[in-house]
């Protein structure tokens, strides 16, 4: 067998694929056809013991033993893990997976937060601590997908004075689009970091380099709006500023790390049952694990460079000075210790909000964003919304509006349009006050952020998100 065939089977690269590899070779030599091979090895996979004293196979087998994550029988928890809600008509669907993900044998606790709505496995608006392992879906496909916040040294009276110049900036200095890329590639010290922690990020070190700077689809945009300040907490004084606000994470390379290693603990569990086949974990201590546990830490560090460069290459096409920057991410895991044991805490579209840590929670095109400061709320494994949440699916929202429904309010709420998908109309968004009103006990409200000219993907692209 190949090492393409060997890695279906769940062996990874290294030892395990080599001593895989020599099996096969001498099972071969007795007769064995290559499903027989398959199939031993399957099992094998499944529950190493049986095989330590099998003359062909034992090697792989102590050695799986010893240092692999051997996929069992899944055995639910008798009791679910505790999780608790925020907000009042959570979709049902949102409610069933959070319920679902907390009889997973590793799950510790959970929260679901008022921004829920359905995703792939873990619902976004979903918490979910576990004890010793990692769930590459729970984290997302777009791995520390983030929001970014600076504020210029320009007055609010330059969207309108300097408006060209302003959007040329935007339109010069990012790109938008699932094959964004840019010719003339930025650089930045992310490109020095160790990308051969896993094959995707080895493999695709130059497409993410391509891509470094550049905005991505579905909900993602660069905008320029009105900060409104009400809290002296911040490190510059109340009042009103011109704010750049961006959001995007990890681009092609960060999805093909969630693709695979996703796929690889599918792999790995085939016990599951098929509702909880993508909230299939990677135990830490196992090389899977590791490796995976890396990947999305560099895909971090990337999604990071990315605003950064969005953020300083537009204040510097525009020759002004940054006098504020803020920024959080989500679709992330993060190690943290809740009641005296450490976790591994899955935040799949929910911001982290521990006692005073500030953030960003974003509307809608036509609706205002917040700053925010954490209230380090437990219950919520100190978390809060990352935005409104879609009321409805991206299918529903192109079937029942049209522009025509969506321009006079954008007009309305004084907003220009650059581009966007009819997908991401303001309707197609939960109402934000409700969103906010629902965890007051998560958040305090620092300021508010009200969007100006707004930049998206053109329509007809797919979603990254």
């Amino acid at each position: 067998m190949n090492a393409k065939q060997l890695a279906k089977l769940g062996f990874t690269k290294g030892e395990a694929m080599d001593l895989a590899r020599q099996a096969c070779v001498a099972g071969a030599g007795t007769g064995l056809k290559k499903s027989a091979l398959r199939r031993i090895l399957r099992e094998l996979r499944g529950d190493p013991s049986r095989f330590k004293n099998d003359p062909i196979f034992g090697a792989l087998a102590i050695y799986m033993a010893a240092n692999e994550a051997p996929a069992g029988r899944f055995i639910p928890r008798t009791e679910a893990a505790k999780y608790h809600r925020w907000g009042d008509n959570l979709d049902s669907g949102s409610v069933e997976q959070m319920e679902r993900a907390c009889l997973l044998p590793v799950a510790a606790a959970g929260a679901l937060l008022p921004d829920a709505h359905m995703g792939y496995g873990l619902p976004i608006g979903g918490v979910l601590a576990v004890s010793d392992a990692v769930i590459p879906y729970a984290v997302g496909v777009d791995i520390a997908c983030r929001m970014k916040l600076t504020v210029l040294d320009m007055p609010v009276a330059a969207l309108a004075d300097r408006r060209e110049a302003l959007i040329r900036a935007l339109e010069n200095e990012t790109s938008f689009g699932v094959g964004a890329v840019f010719k003339n590639r930025r650089r930045h010290d992310v490109l020095d970091s160790d990308w051969s922690v896993s094959p995707v990020t080895r493999d695709l070190k130059d497409k993410a380099w391509s891509q470094l700077g550049t905005s991505g689809s579905g909900n993602h945009f660069v905008e320029y709006g009105q900060l409104e300040i009400q809290s002296d907490a911040l490190s510059i004084a109340p009042g009103n500023y011109l704010a750049l606000l961006s959001h995007s994470g990890s681009r092609g390379t960060g999805a093909r790390v969630c693709e695979y290693y996703s796929k690889l603990a599918m792999r790995l569990r085939p016990d599951l049952p098929k509702e909880l086949r993508h909230l299939a974990w990677l135990d830490l201590k196992s090389p899977e694990g590791r490796e995976y546990w890396l990947a999305m830490q560099l895909m971090g560090r990337y999604a990071a460079a990315n605003h950064e460069l969005i953020h300083s290459r537009i204040a510097r096409a525009l020759g002004v000075e940054v006098i504020m920057d803020i920024e959080n991410h989500h679709n992330f895991a993060w190690k943290e210790t809740h009641g005296s044991k450490e976790v591994i805490v899955h935040r799949k579209g929910a911001t982290p909000a521990h006692k005073g840590v500030l953030g960003v929670i974003p509307g809608s095109m036509a609706t205002p964003g917040y700053v925010v400061s954490g209230l380090g709320n437990e219950l919520s494994i100190n978390s809060a919304s990352h935005g409104a949440g879609r009321l409805m699916s991206r299918k529903k929202a192109k079937q029942q509006f049209n522009w025509s429904d969506a321009l006079p309010l954008l007009k309305k709420k004084q907003v220009e349009l650059l581009s966007a998908g009819l997908d991401e109309v303001p309707m197609a968004y939960k109402d934000i006050g409700e969103v906010m009103a629902a965890q007051q006990d998560l958040v305090e409200i620092l300021a508010s952020f009200h969007p100006r000219i707004v930049k998206m993907a053109p329509a007809g692209e797919p979603p990254e998100d």
